[in-house]
């Protein structure tokens, strides 16, 4: 499985900001108001994709450096890390992925709106709809910016005695 690329994400975050405006010109009229619910909700995701990748990180650390305990870096942090089930990595994989396309697929929804309702910000309805939108836009920007850091955090590090090893064996 390859990592995701950033660049992937925001081709399907225009794609669906275009998809949404293009929605939008035929359907805002019959629309209710845009709920802001979905703010706090991408961002207790970020929060918890950002602290599971965190935890992951050292865990995997721990279990790759001088023992249990070894944390980021490879300093001492003085408790004993529970080891990591690879099951358990590449289902976080998976979360991370999904979570970091999903983010993309609503920040572009939010800025589809965004751009949409630009034209019409004197009105108290479409203002309040796209100051929705721009903050759901930014809290779905922080969500796939925390996937992104999830999924980077269950790599498994490079093995830096292997490297040493094969080193004397090339120069040879």
């Amino acid at each position: 499985m390859k990592p995701t690329r950033v660049s992937v994400l925001v081709l399907v975050a225009v794609v669906c900001a275009g998809l949404g405006w293009l929605l939008l010109r035929s359907l805002y009229a019959k629309l209710p108001p845009l709920p802001w619910t979905g703010v706090p909700a991408l961002l207790i995701a970020a929060m918890a994709e950002a602290w599971t990748g965190r935890d992951l990180k050292a865990r995997i650390a721990a279990r790759r450096g001088s023992g249990p305990g070894t944390g980021v870096g490879g300093q001492e942090t003085g408790r004993r890390l529970k080891p990591v089930a690879p099951m358990f990595v590449s289902r976080m994989v998976a979360l991370a992925k999904a979570s970091s396309l999903a983010a993309a697929i609503i920040a572009g929804v939010a800025g589809g709106f965004g751009v949409y309702l630009s034209g019409s910000l004197n009105a108290s309805v479409p203002r309040q709809d796209a100051l929705t939108a721009v903050v759901t836009f930014a809290a779905a920007v922080v969500l796939a910016c925390a996937a992104l850091y999830l999924e980077n955090c269950c790599r498994v590090p490079e093995d830096q005695d292997r490297d040493e090893r094969e080193a004397p064996a090339s120069s040879r």
